[in-house]
This record gives structure tokens, C-alpha cells and sequence, in this order.
């Protein structure tokens, strides 16, 4: 009975833990582009905008190649490159 419920609990961990990490992708989409880039314009470092703007524009080749998943990462690197100091 107890190892069931464990059991039970390891594996709704496992299904659960996957779908809330996509949740906190962003989308790739027009305005989630803008959003990035409208932060990049208005904060950090030199080297920082450098690198953010390495990661947009390989998020905005992704997006024209209709693969979502690499310009959902590159956006998400580009904001995480933003808040490197």
C-alpha cells in the first residue's frame, strides 16, 4: 500500500514538474519579440546588450524557420543575459 502511493507520487512529480517548466518559457511571438527587445534597449550593460542581441537575433531566425522551441530559448537567454552582472 505504501509503495503504491509512492510510486503514485514519483510519477505525478514526474508529469508534473515537465509542464510547469513550459509554462515559464516565453512565447515566441511579435510581442513577446518586442517586449525583449524593448528591455534590452532600456537597461544594462554594454557587454550585456551584446550578448542579448546575439540571443534575439538567433531567436528571430528561429521564428522565421517556424521552430518555436529554439526561439523560445533564445528569448529566455537573451532576458537571463539581461540580468547577468
Amino acid at each position: 500500500m505504501i509503495k503504491t502511493t509512492l510510486v503514485t507520487g514519483v510519477l505525478a512529480l514526474a508529469f508534473i514538474h515537465p509542464a510547469a517548466a513550459m509554462d515559464t518559457m516565453m512565447k515566441c511571438d511579435h510581442a513577446s519579440m518586442m517586449k525583449v527587445r524593448s528591455e534590452i534597449d532600456t537597461m544594462g550593460t554594454p557587454a550585456q546588450k551584446t550578448m542579448a542581441m546575439k540571443h534575439m537575433s538567433m531567436a528571430e531566425k528561429a521564428m522565421k524557420a517556424h521552430k518555436s522551441k529554439d526561439c523560445s530559448m533564445h528569448l529566455d537567454s537573451a532576458m537571463k543575459a539581461m540580468k547577468k552582472s
